[in-house]
């Protein structure tokens, strides 16, 4: 028991060191499109990118079952110091958008041996309380995806590429704490052989479709709030010339709130249980996706703050709780393959949604494009209450 108490903040640092990767290329967008001569829908394209190789990277580790037939830790390690490499590709001169899209695709692939793998120690160590362990782990994601819109903001009189330094740095720091303190966890079960059906024969399982699609009702949404959180405060400058915010600070203090709501979120699954309290998030979040186009025009900017403080917290403390439900509904050999499979199909569906948003805020000035990140939620909602459509039940 006095082993699993130090393993935890041992992960959690970790997750928070290699996850700064996530958005270190938004972090510095601005100055990315400056000295490389973007084109507009950069921030869409990048960030796609990442989710994309991520993507790519989940499917693979799923596949041939990675983290369940190998040591874990040193999958997080090797897949850090790679991610690392690639991000820190971002330096070299005459980059093009190719060149560009194709670093931030391989740091999202091997991004893939971070997050999931990640979640699949903290699992093979806790059982109990597996919720709120996970809610640690989540927000230390949510601060590292944060980090790279403070590092800007405070090394906003230097070179932009101190940022990737930073998070490069930071993630070899992460790799190598996991890889020397964090060994096999007490309850791992290795499976021995490549099993690629288990990607499919999991969702035979109801629970484990119900936590599933939940959670993909909820990815929706997540990343693509994230990425557009400086869009949001942009858009509300232009709606109210008289309002100056420091966008990039405001953005990391937006996103790094989620955070707080992970933590939170953990210990109040404890009392009201896993589902109960991730079906109250995924709603107060969807309430906030409709209500976002109205709140963009109040003339009040503290309330626009909070709203989007809410927001940040809401849009990510279900996301623990939803890899609770499914790693508690995975056979104990197969947990990281089904939280990878999942994670990838999840993350799929936020290309999906970022793509949709940005191509139609490039296309028109009307504040209620935000309101189409609510069909997600809506999705997961009806999933988690096993809602009928024309009599026929969305999960079976």
């Amino acid at each position: 028991m006095q082993l699993s108490k130090k393993i935890l903040p041992i992960i959690v640092i970790s997750q928070f060191f290699c996850t700064s990767l996530w958005f270190a290329g938004n972090g510095v967008m601005s100055s990315l499109v400056t000295t490389y001569k973007l084109p507009e829908n950069a921030l869409s394209l990048l960030t796609s990118a990442v989710q994309f190789g991520f993507i790519t990277g989940t499917l693979t580790f799923a596949l041939f079952t990675i983290a369940d037939r190998f040591s874990p830790s040193k999958v997080f390690f090797i897949s850090a110091l790679l991610g690392a490499l690639f991000n820190i590709g971002f330096i070299l001169e005459n980059q093009t958008l190719f060149s560009l899209i194709s670093l931030r695709f391989f740091t999202g692939f091997f991004l893939a041996g971070i997050y999931p793998v990640g979640m699949k120690i903290a699992t093979d160590y806790y059982q109990k309380g597996l919720g709120k362990s996970l809610g640690f782990l989540v927000g230390a994601l949510v601060l590292g995806t944060a980090l790279p819109h403070l590092l800007k903001d405070l090394f906003i009189n230097l070179s932009w590429k101190i940022v990737l330094f930073t998070t490069s740095t930071l993630a070899v720091i992460g790799g190598l704490l996991m890889l020397l303190f964090v060994k096999n966890g007490p309850f791992r079960k290795p499976s021995t052989t490549l099993d690629i059906s288990i990607c499919f024969t999991v969702f035979k399982n109801v629970n484990f479709r119900k936590a599933a699609f939940g959670y993909f009702g909820h990815m929706w949404e997540l990343y693509t709030f994230w990425a557009f959180v400086p869009v949001l405060l942009f858009t509300y400058q232009n709606l109210h010339p008289e309002i100056n915010f420091n966008i990039s600070l405001l953005s990391f203090i937006i996103i790094a709130s989620g955070s707080i709501s992970c933590v939170l979120g953990g210990y109040v699954s404890q009392k009201f249980g896993v589902k109960k309290t991730a079906f109250s998030f995924l709603f107060l979040s969807c309430v906030c996706c409709i209500a976002a186009p109205f709140v963009l025009h109040l003339a009040n900017k503290t309330i626009f703050i909070l709203f989007l403080l809410f927001w940040g917290m809401v849009v990510i403390a279900d996301s623990p709780l939803f890899s609770t439900l499914i790693a508690q509904n995975a056979p104990s050999k197969d947990k990281g393959t089904a939280l990878t499979i999942v994670n990838s199909i999840g993350f799929l569906i936020t290309i999906i949604s970022i793509q949709m948003i940005g191509g139609f805020i490039n296309l028109t000035d009307s504040t209620i494009v935000f309101s189409i990140l609510a069909i997600g939620p809506i999705l997961g909602l009806m999933s988690l209450k096993q809602t009928k459509i024309l009599g026929i039940p969305l999960i079976k």
